[in-house]
């Protein structure tokens, strides 16, 4: 099986952003976030994550030992197997980015009681340091044309305060940032997509993963 091939690591500076910004927009909304520590609601059930976070998770897993970092791999691999099984057009290529919505939201709920493969059994993260921007950002409520929503089904009210404009436009800046960074990744090394399905991320060698080259 050929190796996937190296690409350009993630920017602490995107992933320090973003976590500082969630810390901002935590504090600003005065403790009515219900992101607690050994919470991990939104660590069960398949979502798209980045070529960028699939990097920097891979960066996470040489932190682990070799029999932790294979247990998480054997996991995902598992995880994809079912997957492939339900959908066989992952086993061609695992990215996402021309599947229609609501074929996502099918996968995504015909898997959504699988925890994701970094999930310690104590419900905190195996790779924290190096978990994926979403996951960074996750619990903040969203808002849109004025009306907010919960960022999860722990999340039972609404706060009552709202996010500054400066806060939501340093939320847009840091989504331009991903993109920026995004288009970059894929110019340089002809990778075939942006959008993957987390499990797949775990994995140490996959050659649907690899970079198309030019020839």
């Amino acid at each position: 099986m050929a190796s996937t091939p190296p690409l350009a690591v993630l920017p602490s500076t995107l992933s320090q952003k973003t976590s500082r910004w969630f810390e901002r927009a935590t504090a600003a909304l005065l403790g009515q976030v219900p992101c607690r520590a050994g919470c991990c609601r939104c660590c069960i059930g398949p979502f798209p994550i980045t070529i960028l976070d699939r990097k920097n998770i891979e960066r996470g897993l040489t932190e682990l030992s070799t029999h932790r970092r294979q247990a998480i791999q054997e996991r995902a691999l598992t995880q994809i197997a079912g997957m492939e099984a339900a959908f066989p057009q992952l086993a061609a290529s695992p990215f996402l980015d021309h599947w229609p919505d609501p074929l996502i939201e099918q996968l995504v709920e015909q898997f959504a009681d699988l925890p994701c493969p970094a999930l310690d059994s104590d419900g905190r993260c195996a790779i924290y340091a190096f978990r994926p921007l979403t996951c960074r950002s996750m619990g903040i409520p969203s808002e849109e044309d004025g009306t907010v929503e919960g960022a999860c089904e722990i999340q039972t009210s609404l706060p009552v305060i709202r996010l500054s404009s400066a806060l939501r436009r340093e939320e847009e800046q840091l989504a331009g940032e991903e993109a920026e960074q995004l288009a970059a990744m894929q110019r340089e090394h002809h990778v075939a997509g942006e959008e993957l399905l987390l499990p797949y991320a775990f994995l140490p060698e996959n050659p649907a993963l690899t970079i198309d080259k030019p020839s």
